[in-house]
């Protein structure tokens, strides 16, 4: 019975590529900038937006 893996899930034969190395680094930065106390709540609102898009795209 072969495992079936999720795009995004390590596997002995998968690798880990530049752009989802790349991916993760620009999710990082926008959760980094979603604390900034100086963000309007229209700019927070477009931040989360952003997360929640690629959060769905790499599979978080």
């Amino acid at each position: 019975m072969q495992t079936k893996f999720k795009k995004n899930e390590p596997s002995s034969s998968s690798k880990y590529t530049c752009n989802e190395y790349r991916e993760e680094m620009i999710l990082l930065a926008l959760r980094q900038k979603l604390h900034n106390p100086d963000l309007s709540r229209k700019d927070k609102d477009k931040l989360e937006k952003e997360i929640i898009e690629l959060e769905g795209k790499i599979g978080f």
